[in-house]
């Protein structure tokens, strides 16, 4: 910047370090600070004020802008970290996670190298399986893609509005038009069936970086008189008091968010920022630049770009900790490794001189470095080649089980089929069953279920502790089932049916789940009606019992409602009473899955769920499948 500097401030640093803790105690399940992760707001402040403070202090002192070095400065403060991160994940990835979410990993590292991860994240939830299951260990880097897009684009409207004879009221009018403009969106776009649109849309949250761009111009060489630092320090005291009721009373469904709550966010941490940097002896000042927030702060990059991935790894299943001890160890392993990483990659790339004195080679070494961690990425999450399924040996001959009555390959008015037909039908868990099944060339398998969709319907559910609708078309599962019944003429009908009969849905004005006999009751009379509808042509109905779930654990390691054993033997109770009222065959998948009487994500040897719910392909066809299609098989040819 040709000797141009923006002054160091302290202060800044707090406001960095409040922030990055913010979002670390969020993540880390404290109770008292439900909209912590609003801290990403406070550092979109902080970065529009801070870039734009840069470009005008350069502008001041040589009359222009050099973009070469500016964006050379970004990626030796970002990029490097960011990729180190990025490889780490993919190679621990292959380890942790199950093959079959490995190819979405591989998408987010990528998105994640151009920094286009909050787009990516948006779209991710297009895909049933990442919407409601674990979230990415690099969910987090969609702030950076957003943050990435500004520091590319807006020093491009800077050069082009300042190069004008009023530069600066235009870059002011600019900033707040945006701003405006962003907020509008964020109000107008809100739905609360796709919150992701609004919270990761870098339109939607781009109110706060043009905040800080247009504090930083109205500040800029700014020196505040008396009562000037009185307004200001009200002003700030507001802004600290707004922003903490937020924090402690958000979430990331709430309405009122998306519609204002963001913008009053970045006005309280602008007047904070203001009146630090106006009156750099106010205690507002001294506060923020106390040593252990200025020390937080200087690795609060690093904070950030380490916490997700380790809480992630360190979880309550691994390490057997919940609440404050697991808050403890996850926050000692984040501090250890972003100490690391500021000293032993961050700093010294940023203060290397060779990559000032020579851009050109600097350049050309971060775009290596991106597509060599673009290209290990992409190795690392290809999943590794499953093991052949196992031959099954299905008996289907012998006597029928009653001579009065035939077995259901031989029932009256049966669609003509040599081989005895199956149907598999239920939610996400039983389409991931009968989609896996190997395929049989004795049987003719039919995998009818869908995903998102049990048999519950009522409309307002809580999952994982947040409002959640019904997918679309699942009030309606019964048609469904009607259609697939008459079209596929079953023999044998084996119904799955786990999740969504599990969490809590509002039944006569409060929310209620399976264990409590008014639901219990209603939960009974869908289940009636589904054992009707798909033994309605003769075939026989086959009740599998459902497994435990560790789906996703709470913030603080603890279970969520749904994944509670209890509700599982609950719902299990319910099964066996239809079974036995209907003259249904009740099979205990949960024994098979569970062998311990507890969940556990391996039977026999084998990873048998991808996600603490849905079973992998190698666990259904090395495992399920051996136990699951001989009896099915049987009961078609012989009713037994």
């Amino acid at each position: 910047m040709s000797g141009a500097r923006f002054p160091y401030q302290p202060a800044l640093d707090g406001v960095r370090a409040f922030a990055v803790l913010a979002v670390l105690l969020f993540h880390g399940g404290v109770a008292f600070l439900p909209g912590g992760f609003l801290g990403v707001d406070a550092f979109f402040v902080l970065s529009g004020f801070l870039i734009t403070s840069l470009l005008l202090v350069e502008r001041s002192a040589t009359g222009r802008t050099d973009l070469v070095a500016f964006w050379g400065r970004r990626a030796r403060r970002l990029l490097p970290a960011l990729l180190l991160v990025l490889a780490t994940v993919a190679l621990v990835s292959r380890f942790l996670l199950p093959p079959t979410e490995l190819p979405a990993l591989r998408l987010d590292s990528l998105a994640g190298v151009a920094y286009l991860a909050n787009w990516r994240m948006m779209l991710r939830g297009g895909d049933y399986f990442a919407a409601t299951g674990s979230p990415s260990p690099l969910q987090h880097t969609w702030s950076l893609g957003i943050e990435e897009q500004f520091y590319l684009i807006w020093p491009l409207i800077f050069i082009a509005l300042m190069s004008l004879a009023a530069g600066r009221r235009l870059l002011l009018v600019v900033c707040g038009v945006g701003a405006v403009a962003s907020a509008a969106a964020s109000f107008f776009l809100f739905s609360a069936a796709d919150v992701d649109r609004v919270y990761y849309g870098t339109d939607t949250r781009a109110v706060a970086l043009l905040i800080g761009c247009g504090l930083a111009v109205l500040v800029s060489d700014r020196v505040a008189s008396g009562g000037q630092h009185r307004v200001l320090g009200t002003l700030a005291v507001g802004g600290v008091v707004v922003t903490g009721l937020v924090w402690a009373l958000a979430d990331g469904s709430s309405p009122w968010l998306y519609r204002g709550g963001l913008t009053l966010v970045a006005l309280g941490t602008a007047a904070v920022i203001a009146h630090a940097v106006i009156s750099p002896r106010s205690p507002t000042a001294r506060v923020l630049g106390v040593l252990p927030l200025v020390l937080i702060g200087r690795i609060s990059y690093g904070l950030y770009l380490w916490h997700w991935p380790l809480y992630q790894w360190l979880s309550a299943d691994r390490t057997g900790l919940t609440g404050l001890p697991l808050l403890g160890v996850r926050l000692a392993a984040v501090f250890a490794v972003a100490t690391a990483s500021y000293v032993l990659v961050e700093r010294p790339i940023r203060t290397a001189g060779w990559t000032r004195r020579r851009p050109r080679l600097g350049g050309a070494t971060a775009v290596t470095a991106a597509l060599a961690t673009a290209t290990a990425a992409v190795l690392l999450t290809v999943p590794p080649a499953a093991r052949p399924a196992p031959q099954i040996a299905l008996n289907l001959g012998g006597p029928a089980a009653s001579a009065s009555k035939a077995p259901p390959i031989q029932r009256a008015g049966r669609t003509p089929g040599a081989l005895p037909r199956i149907a598999i039908m239920g939610d996400s868990v039983s389409w991931s069953l009968g989609k896996y099944l190997p395929k049989q060339d004795k049987l003719q398998i039919f995998a009818r279920g869908v995903q998102g969709c049990g048999i519950a319907r009522l409309p307002e559910i809580n999952y994982v502790g947040e409002p959640h609708p019904n997918y679309p078309g699942c009030d309606k599962w019964d048609q469904r089932w009607k259609r697939h019944i008459a079209t596929d003429d079953p023999d044998v009908v084996a119904i799955l049916l786990d999740r969504w009969e599990l969490m809590d849905r509002k039944l006569n004005g409060r929310y209620q789940h399976v264990g409590e006999p008014e639901f219990d009751a209603y939960l009974s009379r869908e289940l009636n009606l589904a054992i009707d509808i798909v033994s309605s042509r003769g075939a026989h109905v086959v009740l599998l019992t459902a497994p435990y779930t560790r789906r996703a654990e709470r913030p603080d390691g603890g279970l969520w409602p749904e994944d509670e054993p209890a509700r599982v033997d609950a719902w299990n109770a319910l099964l066996r009473g239809a079974a036995a009222k209907r003259k249904a065959t009740v099979l205990d998948l949960n024994a098979v899955v569970c062998p311990g009487g507890h969940f556990t994500w391996d039977a026999g040897g084998v990873r048998i769920r991808s996600d603490g719910l849905h079973f992998t392909p190698e666990g259904v066809q090395q495992v399920i499948a051996p136990w699951v299609l001989p009896p099915l098989a049987r009961i078609a040819t012989t009713g037994a």
